[in-house]
């Protein structure tokens, strides 16, 4: 559901790079339509904000330090105050914005886009629409990952993190018994056929984030 026109957007910006985020910063607190709550450089302090204050659009760096945008999605997907996410990365690769959209962004921009754009594309998301590069669907809908429920996305990343079954049904507040069948449709889906092949996978997606360019986005200047 997007916001009335009336309303201010309430917006956190998560960018490393400190000359990107004071052009950021500069570009969103100056229009009337934003209402600028924080700007931070890390997943960390960007989870802690908007868990703790009412935030409507977070807009984040795909490289961004200690978790990167992609596992930010994920973390706060289960949570229903949750912002909408707005990804920008200096990656241009149908790939990232193919991952961003299945790990569940709102919208995508690369850094060939202005930070005028980027404001425009973040109004547009905050409205309630989804803003992405084309892409076949019929490619997504053949990525395992992006086949995928919640449920399993989340328990794939447990078992990337060394969790037994037992520690699976701990966290999840589920039995065993349930972990056992959501595991078996997770292996079926990524057409593996055991725990480590999962992780295998799990982490073979990941690379091209692992060997992306350091220094973070570079958006144009207007």
């Amino acid at each position: 559901m997007g916001l009335k026109s009336s309303e201010q957007i309430k917006v956190v910006l998560a960018e490393s790079n400190p000359m990107i985020l004071s052009a950021m910063s500069e570009k969103f607190s100056s229009d009337e339509r934003i209402s600028l709550i924080s700007t931070v450089t890390t997943a960390e302090d960007f989870l802690s904000t908007v868990l703790r204050v009412k935030v409507d659009l977070g807009i984040v760096c795909w490289t961004l330090p200690q978790l990167g945008g992609e596992k930010v999605i994920e973390v706060l997907r289960e949570n229903p105050s949750a912002p909408k996410i707005l990804v920008y990365a200096q990656n241009h690769s149908l790939e990232v914005s193919r991952r961003a959209l299945a790990a569940g962004a709102a919208g995508f921009c690369n850094d060939e886009q202005t930070v005028d754009e980027l404001l425009e594309t973040a109004i547009t998301v905050a409205s309630g629409k989804m803003v992405f590069p084309f892409m076949d669907v019929r490619e997504l809908q053949d990525d395992p990952l992006f086949m995928l429920t919640k449920r399993e996305k989340i328990i794939l990343q447990f078992l990337a993190d060394g969790s037994s079954n037992k520690e699976l049904a701990e966290s999840m507040k589920i039995s065993i018994n349930t972990v056992k069948f959501h595991l078996s449709n997770l292996y079926e889906k990524l057409g593996v056929k055991n725990r480590s092949q999962a992780i295998s996978f799990f982490y073979s997606r990941r690379l091209d984030q692992v060997h992306e360019p350091e220094g973070g986005t570079r958006l144009r200047a207007n």
